[in-house]
Parts: C-alpha cells; structure tokens; sequence
C-alpha cells in the first residue's frame, strides 16, 4: 500500500481558509456607532483604524503565504506544524485587535497587540526555515530568503514596540505600522523567481 505524498495545495486551501475566517471574525467584531451623525461615527474611528491595520498586516500574511508555497515543491509533517503555528498566531489577531480597541488603546492591550503581531513574525520565519528543510539548502527558496534580514528586522521592531508601549502607547503603535509599511510590497525576492 502507497502512501500519497503531501502536496502544497492542501496546505494553501487550508491556509486561505483559515485566513478568510480571521478577517471574516474581525470584519464581524466591528460595531456600528450608537448615534447617526458625525461624532457618533468619530467615536468609533479608531476601531475602524485599528480593524484597517489588523487586516493589512493578515492580508500580508496571506500574500507573503501564498508567494512560499509558490516556491517549494515539497513539504513535509515538519512544514505542516509549523504552517498551523504561524495559524494559531494569526487567529488571535481578531482578539488583540477588539481589546485594544475597546480598551482605547490602553497600555496593555496596545502591548499585547503588538506580542500578537510579533509571534506570527516568529511563527512566519520557523515556516520559512521549515520549508527550506524539506526542500533543500539549494532549492530557489532558500536563495532567495537567504538569511532574512527583512524578516528578522521585523521582528526586533515589534519587539521594541511592545516595549516602547510601557513608555508611550503612540510609539509601539508607530512601530507597528512601521513594519507594516514594509511587508506592503510582497516579498519581492519570492516574486521574482
């Protein structure tokens, strides 16, 4: 009896899957105001642009995703756990995000916020080295990651943002949206190959 290989497509529909229902729950967290008229709309402005924020950074994600599995050819029980753990990250961005928001983005809530973008940055490079393992050191993923800069950096900015929250909540928001503005463009060394 032959076992069938595993095959990158399941993990992406599977993937795309989860990732429709991260933004489906934050899509479905946001409140309508309690009045009709401009201040009733202003005073939840800031859910809003938090609920924008969070769904840049897990469409991010998704696109960055996608272009990885474009790339390898194979993938292996090692890539299927960590493919879940950088999934079980993303699906607490919808929590992190209400909290701050309802808090008013207290320092806490800004700061946990800022641990649930940091853990899928993690969770995103153990995939990527989990990737290049089961398809070779040589493999067109592994040259063109290297040694991910662009990726660690990222993660060492969330990592000061958490801390600067303690200090002033607008600075581990500002670097939040730092990386954000990075990630933007999607990972144009995946692209070109």
């Amino acid at each position: 009896m032959s076992v069938a290989p595993l095959t990158k497509s399941r993990v992406e529909a599977f993937s795309d899957g989860v990732i429709a229902i991260i933004i489906t729950i934050m899509v479905l967290e946001l409140k309508t105001p309690d009045g009709f008229d401009l201040a009733a709309l202003m005073s939840v402005a800031h859910i809003f642009l938090l609920y924008v924020l969070s769904f840049i950074y897990v469409g991010i994600y998704w696109n960055n995703h996608h272009h990885l599995m474009h790339a390898v050819s194979r993938i292996n029980g090692g890539v299927l756990w960590a493919n879940l753990h950088l999934l079980f990250w993303l699906s607490l961005v919808p929590f992190t995000t209400r909290w701050m928001g309802e808090s008013h983005l207290a320092t806490l809530p800004v700061a946990v916020y800022g641990v649930s973008l940091l853990m899928p940055a993690i969770a995103y490079y153990i995939l990527v080295r989990a990737l290049i393992a089961a398809n070779g050191r040589d493999s067109a993923l592994a040259h063109v990651i290297g040694r991910d800069a662009k990726g660690v950096v990222s993660a060492l900015i969330y990592a000061l943002g958490v801390g600067l929250t303690f200090l002033t909540v607008w600075a581990g928001i500002a670097c939040y949206v730092v990386v954000a503005l990075i990630w933007l463009v999607p990972d144009r060394r995946i692209e070109r190959d």
